[in-house]
């Protein structure tokens, strides 16, 4: 009976200690979850705050870039007033030397340094549009030559020159010798031609038509030299007009004969290079004249 006793009492110890370490291994094991998600939300706040810093140091260098230029235009606008207070202050100091010239001789010098003035702004702006021009014809031109990459350079040349746009075209690629129907294997080069002009629409078209020295022979169509560039360029004319719907008040044809050779007509090479046929790409009179005013905005001048 004292065994069974002691074997009840033991076996009792022994349960109860069980139970006590099941429940702190539960309340330990509550606490580490909660500790656990404590610190995903803890780890979630760090990562948000590190994509603001991120955010926050991408702004911050690029508006230092941005003071960095304005500071830089503001040190060159405060050089510029201070010459022209220096100049201006010379020149009153000048005026208050000429005890000679009355209030009138006075006046007249005022006039004549304002017009002068309102010269110098008129040629400065006359500059920067000029520069708006040259950047706009640069522009076509590369879009043009990117369009042409893969015809033969021998073919097809685009340049800028005179303040316009030139793209110089073979005979041997438009036309047969003394004709001026064009070959169809041109239409490639004609229809990306005509895909830039009808994207930029503030533009005209004059095609000129050029021809070596060689006489015209017994052909009952052409009279002359004449004649067969003038022919030419209205046939480029034709085709972007009908096959390319370029719109035909955008279009001039002309022809020069063999009086704006490339080369001097003494071999071969040099008058296979004067037949050519020009497409000049020109800005519209009323579009060139608005860029030469002065920019401004609802408010005032730039």
């Amino acid at each position: 009976m004292k065994k069974l006793s002691l074997m009840l009492i033991l076996a009792t110890i022994l349960l109860s200690s069980c139970v006590v370490s099941k429940r702190k291994y539960e309340d330990l094991q509550n606490s580490n979850n909660a500790l656990q998600t404590q610190y995903s939300i803890l780890q979630s706040d760090f990562t948000d705050c590190e994509s603001q810093v991120d955010s926050l140091e991408g702004e911050l260098v690029v508006r230092g870039d941005v003071l960095h230029e304005q500071k830089q235009q503001y040190v060159s606008l405060q050089q510029k007033l201070d010459e022209f207070q220096k100049t201006n202050n010379n020149l009153l100091v000048r005026l208050s030397d000429f005890s000679i010239v009355d209030e009138k001789g006075a006046e007249s010098i005022r006039e004549s340094l304002q017009k002068i003035n309102e010269q110098n702004a008129y040629i400065a702006d006359m500059s920067q549009s000029m520069k708006r021009k040259d950047s706009l014809n640069n522009l076509l031109m590369m879009k043009l030559k990117r369009s042409l990459v893969n015809v033969d350079d021998k073919d097809v040349s685009v340049h800028v020159k005179k303040g316009v746009v030139y793209i110089s075209l073979s005979d041997k690629m438009l036309y047969r010798s003394g004709s001026s129907k064009i070959n169809s294997s041109a239409d490639t080069v004609l229809a990306k031609i005509a895909k830039i002009i009808n994207d930029h629409q503030g533009y005209d078209v004059l095609v000129e038509g050029h021809t070596d020295n060689v006489p015209i022979g017994n052909i009952d169509c052409m009279e002359d030299n004449w004649d067969l560039s003038a022919k030419r360029a209205i046939a480029v004319v034709r085709v972007l007009q009908k096959k390319y719907n370029v719109a035909p008040e955008r279009l001039t044809a002309g022809g020069r004969s063999y009086y704006d050779s490339k080369n001097e007509n003494t071999t071969e090479a040099d008058r296979s290079v004067n037949r050519r046929t020009d497409i000049v790409i020109l800005p519209k009179l009323d579009q060139f004249f608005e860029m030469m005013e002065p920019e401004t905005t609802a408010g005032g001048s730039n």
